[in-house]
């Protein structure tokens, strides 16, 4: 049985033969059974990939994701043959409960708000933490009263003056969308390997979003980003070092310590099990240490 997500994301040689996909490296060759291939994602610009694999990808009904520069996925191949695991994914993610998906982002908006009030204690925002902690007493029925977008302006403004604005060019604005667009490209291929559409928000919903599901999955982790921002010495030498450094770094997830990379599979995973469920002890969410 298929069950394994291949990620490649450095210059390779993908071949097959004799029922295993090749991988070259230089002089080093790795070799993965066709039959436990689920999902391959091609992370990287520099891969080559010869047509006798993507056949046999084909004809075992494993999907191939291409990601752009950015690293966010741009396009797959599937085969003409029916392809049921993608139907019954999208078929399922089309019939979400709507009560689980408003529940489902009330939680999500509770937990950055949570985190986004640990940043402020951790900078001795005090009264913002405060207003922060209040406002997760207020939080219901999908957020109606907006209690995140509250959250978002006494915060950013909290951290970085009153005059802030996330429209702005500057640099705090210019480390917090690399990082988040770092976030939000892992997210965007472990929906994306699982089978589901990252256009079908569960509140996120722009028409020119091709990511809105992913938009509202990351809302917990921008936190984690903001807080590399505000305990780091940022310079034009060094931030997107620290920054990538994000996705290596350790965090707890289900009471267990993960590099956050493999802790967003999980977490993915987990919220469409509670989409498909509705049992919240499926949901989880990833922690970090200030």
């Amino acid at each position: 049985m298929a069950f394994r997500t291949i990620l490649i994301e450095s210059r390779c040689k993908l071949e097959y033969s004799l029922n295993y996909m090749i991988c070259r490296k230089g002089n080093e060759e790795t070799r993965i059974l066709i039959d436990e291939i689920r999902t391959i994602v091609i992370d990287s610009t520099q891969v080559s990939i010869t047509s006798s694999l993507i056949s046999e990808c084909l004809q075992n009904k494993i999907k191939i994701i291409f990601c752009d520069s950015k690293h966010n996925p741009i396009g797959e191949i599937i085969p003409y043959q029916n392809n049921y695991y993608s139907y019954r994914k999208i078929k399922e993610q089309l019939n979400f409960p709507e009560k689980y998906k408003n529940d489902l982002w009330d939680l999500i908006v509770k937990e950055k708000i949570v985190n986004q009030a640990r940043n402020l204690e951790y900078k001795k925002h005090t009264d913002s933490f405060e207003l922060l902690k209040s406002y997760l007493l207020n939080i219901s029925d999908g957020d109606e009263t907006n209690r995140e977008g509250h959250a978002a302006k006494v915060y950013f403004n909290s951290l970085f003056g009153n005059d802030f604005s996330r429209e702005q060019d500057n640099n705090v604005n210019k480390y917090l969308n690399y990082g988040y667009s770092l976030l939000l490209s892992c997210i965007n291929r472990e929906i994306k390997s699982l089978g589901y559409l990252t256009e079908l928000g569960i509140h996120h919903i722009g028409e020119s979003n091709p990511f809105n599901l992913s938009c509202d999955f990351i809302e917990p982790l921008r936190p984690l980003v903001d807080y590399t921002i505000i305990s780091e010495e940022l310079s034009e030498d060094n931030w997107k070092e620290k920054i990538l450094d994000i996705i290596n770094s350790t965090v707890e997830y289900n009471s267990k310590e993960f590099i956050l990379s493999n802790a967003i599979h999980l977490y993915v995973e987990d919220l469409f099990n509670y989409l498909k469920t509705g049992n919240k002890e499926k949901i989880r969410f990833i922690k970090y240490e200030l």
